[in-house]
């Protein structure tokens, strides 16, 4: 009798596949990275902002429409407080940088998440930098800063709660586009892709009403040592699953 041996499937490039519209990425795993080098959990902040800045190109470059990375949890605000401090320095360099180093790219940057919690300082220059990159036709970079998932549904609600109570809407007319109407990402589609570095099985609270049906990818590698291969690899998975939404 012939024994046949299934062919291996062939390696795909991004050149052989169709780029998901919406990728979400949890940066995790700087401290980590941090402390096997027996660095402060500040250097691996810094590590990963480097690679935030790398990726946020390369994803604009090959042609991804919508990009949103965890920069910040609603939850952080419980680390020590030399780590917060280290991150607003970090956030305030970023985003002045941002407003030189993005002036040639396409990219639209705007800002997701409870902006009250920060400083005067920073909340201008994240509103400078949604002003100066508003009318860009490249990739729209949502950076998650103070950002929950549950707080971002709370928002919603009480906003929707309010319109009913002034009469402005019939509450039997709230449905889930709606709902998405008055999320951080209204006007956005859902993502496709969520990426988690770091190996962690979680979703962090991280855009719970959009990523209903979207595709996880635990990858094993921490945030600052992502690459571009890594974020291909990513890619190429999420091209392999067969997404039916609840369908056959």
């Amino acid at each position: 009798m012939a024994i046949f041996k299934k062919k291996p499937e062939p390696e795909l490039s991004l050149a052989d596949i169709i780029l998901p519209e919406h990728v979400g990425i949890i940066m995790d795993g700087n401290g980590r990275w941090a402390k096997k080098r027996g660095l402060p959990r500040s250097a691996g902040h810094t590590a990963g902002a480097q690679t935030f800045r790398k990726i946020v190109r390369y994803c604009s470059n090959i042609g991804i429409k919508y990009l949103t990375v965890y920069a910040f949890s609603t939850e952080n605000w419980r680390r020590p407080n030399d780590e917060v401090s280290a991150l607003m320095r970090l956030f305030k360099d970023y985003l002045t940088e941002a407003l030189s180093d993005f002036k040639d790219d396409s990219i639209v940057i705007h800002f997701i998440g409870d902006r009250n919690a920060f400083s005067d300082e920073l909340h201008e220059l994240m509103d400078d930098n949604e002003e100066i990159s508003k009318d860009r036709d490249g990739m729209v970079l949502n950076l998650a800063m103070n950002y929950g998932g549950r707080a971002e549904l709370v928002s919603a609600v009480r906003e929707i709660a309010a319109k009913a109570a002034s009469g402005e809407l019939d509450p039997s007319s709230i449905d889930e586009q709606m709902i998405s109407d008055h999320l951080y990402t209204k006007g956005q589609p859902d993502p496709d892709l969520i990426i988690r570095p770091s190996g962690e099985n979680r979703t962090s609270n991280f855009l719970l009403w959009q990523s209903a049906y979207a595709e996880y990818v635990i990858m094993d590698v921490l945030w600052p040592d992502f690459k571009e291969k890594d974020m291909d690899a990513a890619l190429i998975e999420y091209a392999k699953r067969n997404r039916r939404f609840g369908g056959v």
